[in-house]
């Protein structure tokens, strides 16, 4: 059976890459697909753990060779998630995570019209702006511009299956392991990996 494709989004500063990365902790049948970004490296991230770092050039002519399945620009830089490793992830029955904006996850949504697509929200404005304070990366202008792009990309949560409020770090853990777990009790999926016990209940004396 082919894997399922997860679709997680956020507003930057809600905390979407934090509950990922315990969600994949918890959880060992999900692999994270990484994004390529012409964004620069921040302190203590790796070229091919968080993302594949590309210069401009390199996007481009992926682009044109037509190896994503989606990319988009935010801010100044792009984004884009590879054709090749997704769909050979997919095909082998593993279940994917993408961590995109909403502009990938409608392209996404196109392709495997059967994902999963989780949308992710802070408590209030306020701690979503003291949550980009806190990162001390950002200037005043930056911070100002994330928070209208906030705004504009929450208005598009209708767009996705499930939405999660992240004010308590633990529960929205428990909320996305939740969500796998049902998707994995589906029958589809049971029935493959049940079929011996299914077989042995049905069989006939």
């Amino acid at each position: 059976m082919q894997g399922t494709l997860y679709i997680i989004s956020a507003p930057s500063g809600a905390g979407k890459t934090s509950l990922v990365r315990e969600l994949l902790a918890s959880v060992s049948s999900l692999a994270l697909s990484i994004s390529h970004t012409t964004r620069p490296m921040r302190p203590g991230e790796h070229n091919g753990v968080h993302y594949h770092f590309v210069t401009p050039a390199e996007f481009q002519a992926m682009i044109a060779a037509g190896g994503f399945l989606e990319y988009a620009q935010v801010f100044d830089n792009y984004y884009g998630t590879s054709k090749a490793g997704v769909t050979e992830q997919l095909r082998r029955g593993q279940d994917v995570i993408l961590e995109i904006d909403w502009q990938g996850a409608r392209q996404l949504r196109q392709l495997f019209p059967n994902a999963v697509a989780i949308f992710i929200v802070p408590p209030s404005l306020e701690v979503l702006e003291s949550r980009l304070r806190a990162r001390g990366q950002d200037s005043e202008a930056v911070i100002a511009r994330r928070m209208r792009e906030a705004r504009a990309e929450m208005s598009h949560y209708s767009e996705y299956d499930y939405l999660l409020v992240n004010e308590d770090f633990g529960r929205a853990v428990i909320d996305l392991q939740s969500i796998v777990r049902a998707r994995n009790l589906r029958r589809e999926a049971q029935e493959e990996a049940l079929h011996a016990l299914l077989d042995g209940l049905l069989k006939e004396s």
